[in-house]
């Protein structure tokens, strides 16, 4: 019977001598024999089909462990159990990985946004396609408050979408929704605090549809800006003419990478659907 040394072995299956010594240490391919004098490791050339089972289960995903239990006992149903679980776990990971892909992906058109807006303050009518929003009560009216309680009610929303099962790539670019009829008396009163989510994600019962709409738009670089610019919004709509048709929503544009103070950066979109009279 022809003796193969480690090196023959490995080169003949393609593999590493480091990777045969592991199967060796583990059990799951030892030598054919070793030499008593000088301990060097002889293969046989059908341990091949062995090696070849063990590379293709490998392929599969499973671990060296699995595999090593399955060959051990050859329990044909142990390794379809196997295999069933890393299906399934190889369907959510490309299921994250395209939560994932989607978030990079609207995280750079943030940012094209952010580099292609008009200034600050600037004031202009824009069509709007549908959106969908993912919104929460959070039961506190911002609007009294400064950034560090704004700061506490995302830690509550963030709480919310971990209770719903959500996928945590859309906690960002939190935005708020002042009801029309608020918005069109200037009472600056609103609990609601949403994000933009992707609508086949989501439990339809979870998520509410923004319409296609002209909204009238102003566009604000500061967090403590906005009550000030909102009402710029309203005035502007009544002075031309428009009929407001729907409720107010503060969209955070980007979320910016820099800190002033330790405070959020925001560049925000706030806007208002209307019709024209």
């Amino acid at each position: 019977m022809e003796k193969l040394t480690i090196g023959e072995m490995a080169k003949l299956n393609h593999i590493s001598e480091q990777t045969l010594r592991l199967y060796d240490k583990m059990g799951l391919l030892q030598p054919y024999l070793t030499d008593t004098k000088n301990k060097y490791r002889y293969y046989n050339i059908k341990q091949s089909a062995r090696l070849d089972m063990i590379q293709h289960m490998k392929s599969l995903g499973m671990s060296l462990k699995s595999i090593k239990e399955q060959l051990d006992q050859t329990d044909f149903s142990l390794i379809k159990s196997i295999l069933t679980r890393k299906s399934d776990s190889i369907d959510t990971q490309i299921k994250e990985l395209n939560y994932q892909k989607r978030a990079i992906q609207r995280t750079i058109e943030s940012y094209d946004r952010y580099a292609n807006s008009p200034p600050d303050g600037t004031i202009l009518v824009e069509y709007i396609s549908k959106r969908f929003i993912y919104s929460v009560d959070v039961g506190i009216n911002f609007y009294d408050y400064d950034i560090e309680v704004y700061e506490k009610i995302l830690r509550e929303f963030k709480k919310n979408l971990i209770t719903n099962n959500l996928p945590q790539i859309y906690f960002c670019n939190a935005g708020t929704i002042l009801r029309q009829d608020n918005f069109k008396n200037r009472k600056f009163i609103s609990t609601e605090v949403f994000v933009f989510v992707d609508n086949e994600d989501i439990a339809e019962n979870l998520i509410y549809t923004l319409p296609s709409n002209t909204y009238l738009c102003i566009y604000c670089n500061k967090f403590d800006k906005e009550k000030e610019y909102a009402t710029r919004l309203l005035d502007t709509a009544m002075e031309r003419g428009y009929t407001i048709v729907g409720d107010y929503i503060c969209e955070v544009l980007t979320d910016l990478p820099i800190f002033e103070s330790n405070e959020r950066g925001m560049f925000l979109r706030l806007q208002v659907p209307i019709k024209f009279c």
